[in-house]
């Protein structure tokens, strides 16, 4: 397997007009959902299974009734690649199993 190449600036947007409620931080893309604290957890540990799987992972930060996701490809130099935006489509569907909403 090569090394993961980075997407341009034109590419990154129009993934992101596919995944309503993501958006880019510089060379991260990044989503936080509402969610009980304890469904959280439970969230996170279903994402962290999937990132387990495909061998690709988020930062994830839980606080009190929010789960925040920040999503970059660290093997592509910190920049934002597919594998990036495929990881955001499952943390969607996951999120949504769980309840989780929208979150600014």
């Amino acid at each position: 397997m090569g090394k993961p190449v980075p997407l341009t600036d034109s590419a990154i947007e129009e993934r992101l007009l596919e995944l309503p409620g993501w958006s880019r931080v510089g060379d991260e893309i990044t989503r936080s959902f509402g969610i009980r604290y304890h469904g959280g957890v439970a969230m996170i540990v279903h994402v962290a299974d999937i990132e387990r799987l495909i061998g690709h992972h988020a930062d994830i930060d839980l606080r009190w009734g929010r789960v925040r996701f920040g999503i970059t490809t660290h093997d592509a130099g910190h920049k934002l690649t597919e594998a990036d935006f495929d990881l955001a489509a499952r943390i969607d569907q996951i999120a949504a199993a769980h309840g989780a909403t929208s979150s600014a």
